[in-house]
């Protein structure tokens, strides 16, 4: 097989794939466009057939452009025993940035920013849509629900897919999906829109860990860090900009359904640019693609890799000979020398959860209780995230210049305190507006530097044929900390102020004691090196 050859396995199906996905889409709007003059109202109007084939083509073609992406059966083999002679990943890793570089960021933040609108998009559609199905508040709540659901299962699966076939690989299967799920804007019932949104989660979890994945596998060594965190930042708040955007422009004429149906280009768009999307070269050394795995050196070393020596395995920076086969699964995350870890960040990344869709859910409410009127809680709830805003300049430098786990186990730790600091002012009756703002701007900066830090790390700390499974596995407990916010917020935690705050903070303190006990450097060391490390 030839370097070139690895874009498409089977390019024929991929391509007839994703050509079925876009038809699949394209057999729902002639209903969709039948209801213009009732501002797109499809509620409780039968599917017509061409609709019922257009849902049969979308699984359909996903199903083939993931056979046309799905390495052949001998690399998957090869890809599941890790003997194979060492690279020089130490070049690659002392280049500086080049014009490759930058472009494979432009991409992946704009396959994170895609990533992040899809959920982000759900606040703007429960309106409509609860009006247009005829249902409360609470039942449309299942939408979120669903979606988080779907998120967390996705983050799992993915991350093994990505582990297993590659990571970009599941990165264009995972846009696929985005494109199928544009049905959603034509479903007639909202049961239909459940199912829908949890495919649509399932599709956001593997997108957000895998390119995180890709990254540090192929950034750098002295810029992978704050580039990593620099993503994460940057791709998030674009995404809730996207997304509010699209709602002020297309949803006054087009109703809500035509968010949903934004699916269809914005997953479009990472497919057309999967040009710039290299597989990672780790990945493919893992494989047994040697010459692959030199070719992506080479492009992203900028032509130094030529002339380098074959590396011993003695020397610093090779990539060390296994002696048995790199076994893939969640319980070698949860087992062994990476246990601790995994632990730790799983433990961070529910308390995370918990925080971002329970605790601060809550907080207006809360804040009402404390003296505070609504018009003014909401005034102070955005006047405090204008001022965490600058904060991920902070949590960048830190992870950069400072010390990666350090960086993470600080910032859990602060996000402890600012919920301790909520029970300390509640209970002392300190019902004072800028003390209210002094919590909640520590509160927001600290819990935006948890998850700026927390997935980065896990896609540095794991190795290669671990590495999207981590990084998924810590993802997808981000979720469930949310779904089990969101639960405990219906059985009525947070209408107790001060125990929920103190709840929240054990999980988020035992995450950085953990941390900060098993956690080890990251900062201006490459992978292998890592590793290394971990196996003492």
């Amino acid at each position: 097989m030839r370097p070139r050859d690895i874009t498409f396995h089977h390019p024929v199906a991929f391509w007839l794939g994703c050509a079925a996905v876009v038809a699949g889409v394209l057999a729902h709007l002639p209903m969709l466009a039948m209801a213009a003059p009732m501002h797109y109202h499809l509620a409780g109007m039968p599917m017509d057939n061409a609709m019922l084939v257009g849902m049969a083509l979308v699984p359909l073609g996903v199903l083939l452009a993931g056979y046309g992406l799905m390495p052949r059966m001998e690399q998957m083999r090869r890809t599941l025993h890790a003997g194979r002679s060492p690279l020089p990943f130490h070049v690659a890793d002392q280049a500086p940035l080049n014009r490759e570089h930058w472009k494979l960021v432009a991409v992946l933040t704009v396959a994170l920013a895609v990533d992040v609108m899809k959920p982000a998009t759900i606040g703007f559609v429960m309106p409509g849509m609860s009006a247009e199905y005829g249902i409360s508040g609470s039942v449309a709540g299942w939408l979120a629900l669903s979606a988080l659901v779907g998120t967390t299962v996705g983050s799992i699966v993915w991350g093994r897919l990505g582990d297993l076939f590659g990571r970009r690989a599941t990165i264009l299967l995972s846009a696929l999906m985005f494109m199928g799920t544009s049905i959603c804007g034509a479903m007639p019932a909202f049961g239909w829109n459940l199912v829908m949104c949890f495919m649509m989660g399932a599709a956001a979890g593997g997108m957000l860990p895998i390119t995180f994945t890709l990254m540090a596998e192929t950034i750098p060594t002295r810029h992978r860090g704050w580039l990593l965190v620099a993503l994460g930042g940057v791709g998030t708040s674009a995404g809730y900009l996207l997304a509010s955007g699209a709602a002020t422009l297309f949803e006054p004429t087009y109703s809500w359904r035509s968010l949903w149906l934004l699916n269809l280009p914005t997953g479009a768009l990472i497919v057309f640019l999967n040009r710039y999307i290299p597989e990672s070269p780790r990945f493919l050394a893992l494989a047994g693609l040697e010459d692959q795995a030199r070719a992506v050196l080479q492009r992203f070393s900028g032509g130094a890799l030529a002339a380098d020596p074959p590396v011993a395995h003695d020397q610093p920076g090779a990539e060390p000979a296994a002696k048995e086969p790199a076994r893939i699964g969640l319980r070698r995350l949860l087992r062994g020398r990476h246990a601790h870890i995994t632990w730790g960040l799983a433990t961070c990344a529910i308390g995370w959860g918990l925080v971002n869709f329970g605790f601060l859910l809550w907080l207006p409410a809360n804040l009402v209780k404390l003296g505070i009127d609504a018009h003014a809680s909401s005034a102070l709830l955005a006047r405090s995230a204008i001022l965490a805003l600058p904060g991920i300049g902070i949590v960048v430098w830190f992870y950069q210049r400072w010390s990666s786990i350090r960086t993470l186990v600080l910032f859990a730790g602060m996000a402890s305190c600012a919920l301790l600091f909520f029970f300390v002012i509640d209970l002392a009756g300190l019902r004072s507006p800028m003390l209210t703002t002094l919590g909640t701007v520590a509160l927001l900066l600290s819990i935006s530097g948890v998850i700026a830090t927390l997935i980065p790390y896990a896609a540095e700390i794991y190795p290669v044929h671990l590495r999207s499974s981590g990084a998924g596995l810590i993802a997808a407990c981000s979720k469930f900390g949310g779904i089990l916010g969101a639960g405990l917020g219906v059985a009525g935690l947070f209408d107790h102020f001060m125990l929920s705050a103190v709840l929240i903070a054990l999980p988020l303190a035992a995450a950085g004691w953990m941390l900060a006990r098993s956690g080890i450097e990251t900062r201006g060391h490459d992978l292998e090196a890592i590793q290394e490390v971990l196996s003492r």
